[in-house]
This record gives C-alpha cells, sequence and structure tokens, in this order.
C-alpha cells in the first residue's frame, strides 16, 4: 500500500468516526484522538505487512543452505530394455553354457539340459525353481572380484538377439537426458533395482554416469577367506 493510499484510508477513517464522536456529548476529545490513533496504527501495520509480504512470499521462513536432493530409478525397462528377457539372466545362460565343460552331469539334469539344448519350452517348465538355480550357479563360485571380470567380458562380446548390438547400447536414449537434465539441476541419481548390485554396478558409470556407490539392488551371500596366493577375497556363495 502506497503512502497515498495510507493517507486516504486514514483520512476516511478519520470522517467516519469523527462525525458520530462529536456529535455524542458522552465522547471526549482525547478518547477521539485515542481512537484515531488506533486506527491510524491500524492502517500502518496493514500497510507495513503488505510491503513484507510482496518482498518476501515466506516470510515465516528461515533462510537455510539447500539440502542434496536424491532421485533414484529403476533399471530394467526404465532405463534400458528388458526384452526378450532380462539382460542378466541373458547372462546367466551364457555363462551355463561357458561352466558346463565342468559339469557334464548337466547335460542330463534340469533345467541346464534345458539350456544347452536351447529347449525354451523346457526351460520355462522348470519354473521359478529352475530360474533360480540357473541364476545361483552362474552367479556364484568366484570372488567379488573375479564375478567383475567376468560381467565385463561378457558386456564386451555378448550380442542381443533382436538387434545384433552390445547390451550396453540399448539404454534409452530420452532417459539418458532425463538423468544429465536432474544432475545440472541439482539432483543426485540413483539407481534402486531388484537386479543384482554386483552385476549393474560394472556397467552404471558408464552407461548412465552413475557410479557403483550409488547403485543399489540385490546381493549374493559372500564369505571371506583367503585365495590359493593367501590373499584375503570375499567368494560369491549360491545365496541371496
Amino acid at each position: 500500500m502506497s503512502l497515498n493510499a495510507c493517507g486516504q484510508a486514514l483520512r476516511t477513517s478519520h470522517s467516519r468516526l469523527v462525525g458520530p464522536i462529536r456529535s455524542s456529548a458522552r465522547v471526549h476529545g482525547k478518547k477521539a484522538t485515542q481512537v484515531a490513533a488506533a486506527v491510524l496504527g491500524s492502517v500502518l501495520l496493514i500497510a507495513a505487512t503488505s510491503k513484507t509480504l510482496a518482498d518476501d512470499p515466506l516470510p515465516s521462513w528461515n533462510d537455510t543452505a539447500p539440502k542434496k536432493a536424491i532421485i533414484d530409478f529403476d533399471n530394467d525397462g526404465t532405463l534400458w530394455a528388458e526384452q526378450p528377457i532380462y539382460f542378466q539372466f541373458a547372462f546367466a545362460i551364457d555363462r551355463v553354457k561357458a561352466l558346463a565343460p565342468q559339469h557334464p552331469e548337466w547335460k542330463k539334469q534340469q533345467p541346464f539340459a534345458a539350456v544347452l539344448s536351447g529347449d525354451k519350452k523346457a526351460l520355462l517348465a522348470s519354473g521359478q525353481k529352475g530360474l533360480m538355480q540357473i541364476m545361483a550357479v552362474s552367479h556364484s563360485g568366484v570372488s567379488t572380484e573375479e564375478f567383475a571380470r567376468i560381467v565385463a567380458q561378457w558386456f564386451a562380446t555378448a550380442r542381443h538377439p533382436r538387434f545384433n548390438r552390445p547390451y550396453t547400447d540399448l539404454v534409452y536414449q530420452p532417459m539418458l537426458e532425463v538423468l544429465a537434465y536432474l544432475r545440472e539441476s541439482g539432483f543426485k541419481t540413483f539407481i534402486v533395482s531388484g537386479g543384482g548390485v554386483e552385476f549393474m554396478r560394472v556397467f552404471t558409470n558408464k552407461s548412465y554416469g552413475i557410479p557403483p556407490e550409488q547403485v543399489v539392488g540385490s546381493s549374493a551371500v559372500t564369505r571371506y577367506q583367503f585365495a590359493a596366493d593367501g590373499k584375503p577375497e570375499l567368494l560369491r556363495e549360491a545365496k541371496v
């Protein structure tokens, strides 16, 4: 409210109040002055409040340093493709094939026989139990460092069956743009997924710009032990 507006409001209020006051014998001049002063105080208070609200839309809030904002994304089907099967399961199938020479019994043992013969119907018939068996043997029996090396080598050589391109190429460009925009806007981007955390951490930094420590997922049980060369290691077991 401007100063002229305050004056006009005061004159209007004064004329409305003083007229009746003068016509009443019971109201003395001193009391009229007090009433006028109260009106003036109210007008000035309203004007000051209006100015404060105009200058600061959040006057009741304290200025503090902004906290780091984070935002998380799923991986499969969100940041990269997931068809015709989850890419981590494609890795598991290839890993079973690579381990098969060490396990001749798999040729007659399901669900491994279905994997080795390419019998998709028999593989699906093994159900969740069979799929978990494949995941267990393909993700265990090696140290965490060796597993990361195996996964990295698979990503370097494996090709998607439909597009014949590396799996790490099958990321969604619009999502890469969203990730970049959020980071430029002050957000810290995370992945929170049901996928294997050790599997994802191999490629997320290169593919999405999300470092390993900002990736959360399922993890295998590990056992601390000493390797043949006497160095300590974490051995991945067939447990989740």
